[in-house]
């Protein structure tokens, strides 16, 4: 069965609404706000009107440890410039270790089957170990703490106990290679290296040690290398660090004293983070994210758009080099669970995530779009299969989800079920569109734009859409987890040029997106892959959704191919095992996007490639794709997790 986009496909009930954390908020608004804020809408009208009003019930709301001070917000129209917080003062790794008790903080699992569990209670103390070792080796606030590591509890560690101390801290996926991960680290000299001795992927461990002594070789200024025993762990093994200059063997620390000592008060906008963009076109970009900023916005987007609480398990699939992996970490804050998942999503079957739910307990699952969709092309039907018996949430992001992806999980997932499709990034290290708990899930929407973020679909003059139009996606007032700014850009002229340049005074996305009459939204696309045939824009996810609902195709990519002053629409696609692209299927294809979306949207050519590049956290890189049809050369391949998949788009046209 399938619906009409924008149909309801589940609404909370009057008890759900009354039980979410939003709805208690909303209460509280009221009493700020002094007057009826009745509904989603007037409340996320507040959050933008009274900025500072909002923020800091959010900061009492949600219980945030520390002194806020007296102001909230200085230089309020400024963007970039705004102040958050001026004379605030908090440690962020306090606020995710609060309540050390005896119940799970971490649950970790591999796909070997190797399962463990620390308590808040245990985590607390890890990190007061790890916490001694670094300040008595001279750890100082503003050194950088680089980590080449697998989704591991100690990974978590490592980030708390470091970041406690005033350090900055930043992490890549052990899939990197090296010359991808000095790309990024080579550009913010850290003190310290992390690593760990292997991961596994599809059944087998694969070797992090080699890249890791290349990339201590290539960072001169690191002054010791942690490396976390992760296959050695399971095999009570001792490690081969030969050749890594200045290792230590990480459980050496965890035998160190505790160091009881109060948590130092940093300020507001203390560096926390530095992240990544993919750097398919160039040297990824450095951001540098601060505490406050960080930890009160994944508060309220734990809190009250996904209502994660005490007692649940929230397990997001992520490597940590995927700002989603930021995002889970805060979950400890909400008092919340996490499942720490390392290893391959489809191993040992594609059910591998679902079967960790069931087994685990999972109350809240986030993924890709790109999973789900996988998942329903293998046949999988976990409602027949699975028990799912304390499941609720379901959050996908990476890329938009497309219509027939909400039908599949409705369907063959959960009746009864919150699923989000949530869409920010990196830049922001958290949402400008997001679910709702009080709110109807609409098929093929996000439900609403975050509260306290004034979100709008601009066209090129900078006036306003109305609903159904699309257009740029921009944040039009200051909200805190902007940028402290990028790394090495001491007057800011890139952070300026990258988001404020189009829109001056306003946050441009680069997402081409619409609004919905309801209030929600449809993201179509990244702005610079947008098609433009015959001078009219097209969002690429408005052929994806066509094309990949051919049961015949696995994936897709789409690009605008220049040609005598004009663009043409190019579609590969990957098929199915042993599937030949024939003209019957290549009008086929046609056939459902001419149907589906309009005859503008009918690519001029279809051809079949045997794998499609995508960035290492999984996402499609149309761009890369598009530099390869034009024969150029793409700037920095190594940020492709199979840039070897670019051989197939090369003098095919």
């Amino acid at each position: 069965m399938t619906h009409a986009t924008g149909q309801i496909l589940w609404r909370p009930s009057p008890a759900q609404v009354a039980a979410s954390q939003q709805e208690a908020f909303r209460l509280r608004a009221q009493e700020a706000a002094g007057r009826a804020l009745p509904d989603h809408a007037a409340l996320h009208a507040w959050s933008v009107t009274q900025r500072a009003d909002f923020w800091r019930l959010v900061w009492d709301f949600c219980q945030v440890e520390g002194e806020p001070g007296d102001v909230v917000l200085e230089n309020p129209e400024a963007m970039p410039g705004a102040r958050w917080f001026p004379q605030a003062r908090l440690s962020f790794a306090e606020n995710l270790l609060v309540e050390a008790d005896g119940r799970p903080a971490l649950v970790a699992a591999n796909e070997l089957g190797r399962r463990r569990t620390w308590t808040r209670g245990e985590l607390l103390d890890i990190v007061l170990r790890l916490r001694g070792r670094f300040r008595d080796l001279g750890l100082r606030p503003g050194d950088r703490v680089a980590a080449f590591v697998p989704n591991l509890p100690e990974t978590l560690a490592l980030m708390l106990a470091a970041t406690s101390l005033g350090a900055v801290w930043t992490s890549a996926s052990p899939d990197f290679g090296a010359a991808g991960v000095l790309d990024r680290f080579g550009q913010v000299a850290p003190r310290w290296l992390i690593g760990a001795d292997a991961y596994p992927w599809k059944g087998q461990w694969l070797d992090s040690l080699p890249r890791l002594r290349e990339i201590r070789a290539g960072l001169p200024g690191v002054e010791s290398v942690l490396v976390i025993p992760n296959r050695a762990l399971e095999a009570g093994a001792p490690l081969d660090l030969a050749g890594i200059d200045g290792a230590i063997d990480l459980r050496d620390w965890l035998e160190a004293p505790p160091l009881i000592i109060p948590f130092a008060q940093f300020p507001f906008d203390q560096p926390l983070y530095i992240l990544y963009s993919s750097g398919t076109t160039g040297k990824p970009k450095c951001m540098v994210h601060g505490a406050g900023g960080t930890l009160l916005q994944h508060a309220k987007e734990h809190r009250l758009h996904t209502d994660l609480r005490a007692g649940d398990l929230l397990m997001y699939y992520t490597t940590t080099g995927w700002m989603m992996w930021n995002w889970l970490a805060s979950g400890l804050a909400a008092r919340a669970a996490l499942l720490l998942y390392d290893g391959s999503p489809f191993h040992p079957g594609p059910a591998a995530l679902w079967d960790l739910c069931d087994e685990l307990g999972v109350t809240v699952l986030g993924t890709s779009a790109k999973h789900l969709d996988a998942c329903a092309k293998a046949g999988l039907r976990p409602r027949v299969t699975h028990r799912l018996e304390r499941l609720r949430t379901v959050l996908s992001t990476g890329s938009p989800l497309l219509p027939e992806s909400f039908d599949w999980v409705y369907h063959e997932v959960k009746e009864d079920l919150h699923l989000a499709s949530i869409s920010g990034g990196t830049d922001i290290v958290s949402c400008f569109a997001l679910g709702a708990p009080a709110l109807p899930v609409r098929r093929g929407e996000l439900q609403a734009a975050g509260l306290g973020m004034d979100v709008a679909v601009l066209d090129p003059a900078g006036d306003e859409l109305p609903p159904g139009q699309p257009g740029e996606l921009v944040c039009r007032r200051p909200f805190p987890s902007m940028p402290t700014g990028f790394w090495n850009d001491e007057d800011g002229a890139r952070y300026r040029a990258a988001y404020f340049q189009r829109y001056p005074g306003q946050w441009h996305h680069g997402d081409w997106a619409l609004r919905t009459e309801g209030g929600g939204f449809v993201i179509l696309g990244r702005s610079d892959a947008t098609l433009n045939p015959g001078g009219v824009r097209i969002g690429t996810a408005e052929i994806y959704r066509q094309v990949e609902q051919a049961p015949e195709v696995e994936e897709a990519v789409v690009v605008g191919q220049e040609l005598e002053g004009d663009q043409r629409v190019i579609l590969f696609v990957r098929l199915r095992d042993g599937l030949e692209l024939d003209e019957a299927l290549r009008e086929a294809l046609r056939r459902r996007v001419r149907e589906g979306a309009t005859p503008r949207h009918v690519p001029a050519r279809i051809l079949q490639v045997p794998d499609i590049p995508r960035t290492r956290s999984g996402k499609i890189s149309e761009l890369a794709v598009k530099q390869a049809i034009h024969g150029r050369a793409v700037d920095n391949a190594e940020a492709l997790a199979n840039p070897e998949a670019l051989e197939h788009f090369r003098d095919r046209l």
